[in-house]
């Protein structure tokens, strides 16, 4: 299985992701993915930096893809969306990864090919052949689906389209037109000050209890959790996953990187700590660590 590292979820300044990525570019990942994939007022990275960061990546060695923003809310997000295709097509090194069915449209009309995201809401094999007669050649898997899922939609996965699967990481739950990190500060979405560059992991949610809940990044809510498959890399193997998706965090991702590709290279490796889950890989609520 190759090793992927998706989409960067939270917001960085622009040094920081500079120099998050020029550390990637030197570990052992197959695949990257690029670009600004939760909000649109997210301006620390511009497209010329996105560039910059993908020639280095492709010259590592490493397959780069720009992903899109999975709500398209204007004018000028669409434009964003067609500067990124016209990116991708004018260097054969890179490719876009889809999170809104507007971009598949427009990729489909150009005729390149692309990565069926996460946010596409891919649920059977009658869509995944939509997504392949449209110019998909990989499909990442929706993380709320599991290995039950999986194994249906296995045996009507068209020809040539590769299978991608989140194993780690905070789940990405929801996205809404609101802005929660803003409501928080009692500020509009429009005037929201870029308070999510305060918090690199996302912001915490506990419950009256002091129970952790959920993670709010924006417009995006996430699990509170790590969701974390490192035991059950031999069951998506043999499922079919042909590759495995890392989240971006700020802290310990080379290590956790290198524990993965050693694992996947039969090896033993230590996992960093953290407060994990499981559940929906096993049928469960997904906050749920179900010991494999």
């Amino acid at each position: 299985m190759k090793l992927a590292l998706g989409p960067l979820l939270y917001y960085w300044p622009r040094q920081r992701t500079m120099d998050f990525y020029a550390a990637m570019a030197e570990q052992p990942v197959d695949v990257i993915y690029l670009g600004e994939a939760v909000c649109s007022r997210r301006h620390e990275m511009r497209l010329d930096d996105w560039l910059e960061v993908a020639a280095v990546l492709a010259d590592a060695g490493k397959e780069v893809a720009f992903s899109t923003l999975p709500l398209i809310e204007s004018e000028s997000d669409l434009k964003a969306v067609r500067r990124l295709m016209d990116a991708a097509r004018d260097d054969m090194r890179l490719t876009v990864e889809a999170n809104e069915m507007g971009a598949v449209r427009q990729l489909a009309a150009r005729g390149q090919k692309f990565v069926a995201g996460p946010t596409l809401n891919l649920f059977n094999g009658h869509t995944l052949r939509l997504m392949a007669d449209c110019g998909a050649t990989r499909w990442v898997m929706p993380p709320e689906l599991g290995r039950v899922a999986l194994a249906g939609i296995r045996k009507e996965i068209p020809a040539g389209v590769e299978t991608e699967v989140f194993v780690h990481g905070r789940l990405p739950l929801a996205y809404s037109a609101r802005c929660f990190t803003a409501r928080r500060y009692r500020l509009q979405k429009d005037n929201c000050e870029f308070r999510c560059i305060e918090f690199p992991d996302g912001m915490a949610l506990k419950t009256r209890e002091g129970e952790a809940f959920l993670t709010i990044n924006g417009i995006q809510t996430q699990s509170a959790k790590l969701y974390h498959l490192e035991r059950e890399l031999p069951e998506l193997a043999g499922a079919g996953a042909g590759l495995i998706r890392l989240s971006p965090q700020s802290e310990g991702m080379i290590e956790l990187v290198g524990a993965y590709r050693a694992l996947l290279d039969g090896q033993p490796a230590s996992m960093p700590a953290g407060d994990y889950c499981n559940g929906f890989w096993h049928e469960r609520p997904g906050l749920e660590w179900v010991n494999p």
